[in-house]
């Protein structure tokens, strides 16, 4: 095989649900197409990778200049409810289902021995600081309902501490366990946010 096209085929095989056939169909669509597909797709990367950068408050990828991001600037948003989700996909299905108005913290992964994901890894430290500064008065988490899911999900609970009036809660019913939220559909969604659970 080429070597460019086999280097290629390999870079798409890392990316996460993809393997190495996947990347040789998308490899093959890509330099068989006579559109200029490829080429929009290169520039279109190397631009979101020199612009795009996490929010400096909630970690939401934004490509504004001030690194804010359209949630924290958004003041209708600020209704004192956080909700503390593992990444964007997350964020995107929640607002596609519509279930949630507040703000976002995107930890940015879940604490793992397996994979060596520790605390300082992770998005948690600004949270107490977010949480006196917007007045929040609801923390949601909205984690995968897994080992890691609730081990972070404690550990950020004793970051934030018991010191602050803050009511935890987490989504309920709907969320099978062993769950993503990438897997469910809105109506599930809805559920699990409207039934969620006082920790």
């Amino acid at each position: 095989m080429n070597s460019k096209i086999d280097k290629l085929i390999k870079q798409f095989a890392k990316l996460p649900r993809l393997g190495t056939r996947a990347g040789q169909r998308i490899v093959l669509a890509l330099l068989q197409d006579k559109t200029g597909r490829a080429i929009s797709l290169a520039n279109a990367l190397l631009d979101a990778a020199n612009s795009v950068k996490p929010c400096s408050i909630c970690g939401v990828l934004t490509d504004a200049e001030d690194t804010l991001c359209d949630f924290c600037r958004d003041s209708s948003r600020a209704n004192g409810q956080i909700c503390v989700v593992r990444d964007l996909s997350d964020v995107w299905t929640l607002e596609k289902s519509a279930v949630f108005h507040g703000r976002y913290h995107i930890l940015g992964g879940l604490l793992s021995g397996a994979t060596g994901m520790m605390p300082e890894d992770l998005n948690i430290s600004k949270l107490p600081e977010r949480i006196k500064s917007e007045n929040i008065s609801e923390v949601i988490f909205a984690l995968p309902n897994t080992v890691e899911g609730k081990t972070t999900q404690h550990y950020v609970m004793s970051v934030i501490g018991d010191n602050m009036e803050i009511k935890f809660s987490e989504l309920a019913s709907g969320i099978p366990l062993g769950g993503d939220l990438d897997y469910l559909d809105d109506g599930t969604l809805t559920l699990a946010f409207g039934g969620r659970k006082v920790l």
